[in-house]
């Protein structure tokens, strides 16, 4: 018998003892057991089928999934650790995963501080990352079986009493718990415009968020600075953007567009009772409102618009060029109304004519008519730009055209003033009045030093030689009226210089001659 057989036969041998032993219910695999399994494997150690198929180690893969199902599931499924992680693939169980290393033995291998939750079911995010391993895994389970929802560790932290269901997930989120993510525009009540910015408690007091109030009045009668009058659809006027911003449109929805100043207005400024109720009794004249500020004191009636716009209550827009027979010119373009109409336009027009405003202005005492614009324009009053001189009974000629009115006129009764020189220049006549009043005769208005009297035309005495040169004041040393008294002989004048003592008569001509005294004529 070679080596083979006789092995052989004695294996043939022991097996055929321990069949004879059947009290003792063991095989040969639990005689060559390589020692203790863990305790989880306990119940079955004895049963080495349940791990292992006989000179089959490719098969202990699939008994190990018969009993571990939900593995099984992963691995098939892709989730879990199993199903996800890189490490198990197509690996054998117990390449991780070695028993009869004793019952206390930790065959797992998990390190719970390198381990990557984000190949587990349940990856961890936000807070979850600081949270300790125990809080979630207790100790005696399997960490497969730890809770998976929301409502499973926060419970106690619901505030909402379970009214909103178990879906934490659905408003709160890991990295805040307090920090909402709900979509409110998936409710009846989208938020916009400032509801946005609110606190979830401004309007969920209670945090069951159950039956909620959904008009505008409910949350802000507080705010509702109307006290009431103007009712509760406070969306008529007002939107969630900014509540002061009023969005009703008075010009469409009334019959009163509200333009230029009326438009800064707050509602209160006109409607001092529920506006929707006193709309239709309201004056839409101006002087409804405005009546104190009417300085006018009803003199101008109350249709306000025919000089006023709502731009500016100050600024007067009639135009009394268009409006009126009366041209506004010069000065009275700037001149206020209530200084030409003194009374009340409704009850009277006033007078266009110049003397029914200036009357007191007019300082001739009427001596010269009514007719003011004959010398006066609107531009200037109280100067004539308008009355020509010349072609007056005096015109001005020399220095007569650089005076100023005042200096003839004393008064401004006109048709007093004096036509005569003498009227003006008699403390100027250094004659005295020897030649009467009749300057003219001599003097001219360019000026009064330049006389221009020719004694040989305009007398019956003509000078010649000596007389030439003789001072006015040489003859003329008494008036005009007794000089011609006086008569034309050289005697009269020369009387005093007559040396002759008048032996020769009184014709001095015979002798004398005009161009000398003491120059002898001959007589021959």
């Amino acid at each position: 018998m070679n080596q083979w057989q006789f092995g052989l036969a004695g294996i043939v041998v022991i097996l055929a003892c321990f069949t004879s032993h059947t009290a003792a219910a063991q095989t040969i695999e639990s005689l060559v057991m390589p020692g203790e399994v863990i305790h989880g494997h306990m119940d079955v150690e004895s049963e080495c089928s349940s791990c292992h198929k006989r000179f089959d180690r490719s098969a202990q893969d699939g008994l190990c999934l018969d009993c571990h199902e939900d593995i099984a599931s992963d691995t098939e499924a892709g989730a879990g650790f199993h199903g996800k992680s890189d490490d198990v693939g197509d690996n054998a169980c117990n390449t991780c995963h070695t028993d009869h290393i004793g019952r206390n033995a930790d065959i797992l291998g998990l390190d719970e501080e390198t381990f990557d939750h984000a190949i587990a079911d349940f990856e961890l995010l936000g807070k979850h990352l600081e949270a300790e391993c125990a809080g979630c895994h207790e100790p005696e389970a399997k960490h497969r079986d730890a809770p998976g929802e929301c409502i499973d560790c926060h419970r106690e932290d619901e505030p909402h009493e379970g009214k909103l269901g178990t879906e934490c997930a659905d408003c709160h989120n890991p990295s805040d718990w307090t920090d909402s993510t709900f979509d409110h525009d998936t409710t009846d009540f989208p938020l916009v415009g400032k509801h946005r910015e609110a606190e979830c408690t401004g309007c969920h007091e209670d945090q069951t968020h159950q039956d909620t109030p959904t008009t505008c009045f409910a949350c802000h009668a507080e705010d509702d600075s109307h006290e009431g009058r103007s009712g509760e659809q406070c969306n008529t006027c007002h939107n969630p953007t900014s509540w002061t911003d009023t969005s009703f449109d008075h010009a469409k929805n009334t019959d009163f567009p509200l333009d230029g100043k009326h438009a800064q207005l707050s509602c209160n400024d006109c409607h001092s009772e529920d506006p929707f109720d006193d709309v239709d009794e309201m004056d839409m004249e101006c002087i409804a409102c405005h009546l104190e500020d009417d300085d006018h004191e009803g003199h101008r009636g109350t249709d306000c618009a025919n000089c006023h716009s709502n731009e500016a209550w100050t600024e007067n827009i009639f135009d009394h060029d268009m409006s009126t027979d009366f041209v506004l010119n010069g000065t009275h373009e700037t001149t206020a109304c209530v200084d030409c109409h003194v009374e009340p336009i409704s009850e009277t027009s006033p007078d266009t004519r110049c003397s029914s405003c200036h009357l007191d202005d007019e300082p001739h005492d009427g001596t010269l008519g009514e007719e003011c614009s004959d010398c006066h324009n609107e531009t200037v009053w109280k100067d004539a730009p308008l009355f020509d001189h010349d072609l007056s009974s005096f015109p001005l000629l020399g220095a007569h055209d650089d005076n100023e009115c005042d200096a003839c006129h004393e008064t401004q009764l006109f048709g007093d003033t004096a036509g005569e020189c003498v009227g003006c220049h008699l403390e100027d006549d250094s004659h005295k009045g020897a030649f009467e009043d009749k300057c003219a005769s001599c003097h001219n208005p360019v000026a009064w030093d330049l006389w221009l009297f020719d004694h040989n035309m305009q007398t019956d005495f003509e000078l010649d030689g000596a007389h030439i040169d003789v001072a006015c004041n040489d003859c003329h040393r008494s008036s005009l009226a007794s000089m011609r008294k006086t008569g034309e002989r050289c005697m009269d004048c020369h009387r005093s210089d007559d040396i002759h003592d008048a032996e020769f008569g009184s014709d001095c001509g015979r002798c004398h001659s005009d161009s000398s005294f003491n120059e002898v004529r001959s007589l021959q």
